[in-house]
């Protein structure tokens, strides 16, 4: 969009910014809404929690991420999850539901509503691969889909990852316990090396392949 678009953009949109606290609920499921977010600095998680307790991590976004836009463009669909802060967090909020209106004389109506579906696709990408992390039975097999990809995605087998460990068990459905000696097991294994969020693979271990992964040996 050229400067002028975007000015024209961000108005119709009826744009805010807003900073949140780390662990700040942004959204809360069984709520309705009509805007989504941009998240301008730091990241937010997406969560589903339950009535007894049990947190269930669908995804991070981080900076220059959206989220809420379906719930946004569809403002009768009561959202089935929880944004929150992961940090510090400011979010620019926009009112996207007009877009479903007839605008004339709006190029950037196109253009968003483009950006729309390239954000869409990428969410039912991040989705998937949720769902292929926690198809392995084992908690290594669901360690080790995850660091793969992130591996993959970094283009190295040393990485950060955007999860600290109580999220990390959270997203791929482990309890934290299990997670922690799970790691520590990888460890002396020789498979991967790990502080906090910072991880290292070491490829030729022997014992990978007991990793539960579809198309490995249990």
């Amino acid at each position: 969009m050229t400067a002028d678009e975007r000015k024209e953009c961000l108005l119709f949109l009826r744009a805010t910014a807003q900073t949140y606290k780390k662990g700040s609920v942004l959204l809360h499921a069984g709520e309705l809404t009509d805007r989504m977010g941009l998240v301008l600095s730091g990241s937010v998680t997406i969560e589903s929690n339950d009535i007894w307790g049990n947190c269930t991590i669908l995804s991070h976004i981080g900076k220059g991420g959206f989220f809420a836009e379906t719930y946004a463009l569809l403002r009768e669909e009561v959202m089935l999850v929880d944004v929150r802060a992961n940090e510090e967090t400011e979010i620019l909020f926009l009112r996207v539901s007009g877009l479903l209106e007839k605008l004339p004389g709006s190029p950037w109506k196109e253009k968003l509503i483009r950006n729309l579906l390239l954000i869409s696709a990428h969410k039912n990408l991040t989705l998937s691969k949720r769902s292929f992390h926690t198809s392995p039975k084992s908690a290594r097999g669901r360690i080790l889909s995850y660091l793969n990809t992130v591996s993959l995605q970094k283009r190295s087998d040393e990485f950060e990852i955007p999860f600290d460990r109580q999220q990390l068990a959270d997203y791929l459905n482990l309890e934290r316990t299990n997670l922690s000696k799970e790691l520590t097991r990888m460890k002396l294994d020789g498979i991967i090396e790990c502080k906090k969020n910072h991880f290292r693979l070491i490829s030729g271990s022997s014992q990978v392949i007991d990793s539960g992964i579809p198309g490995h040996r249990e």
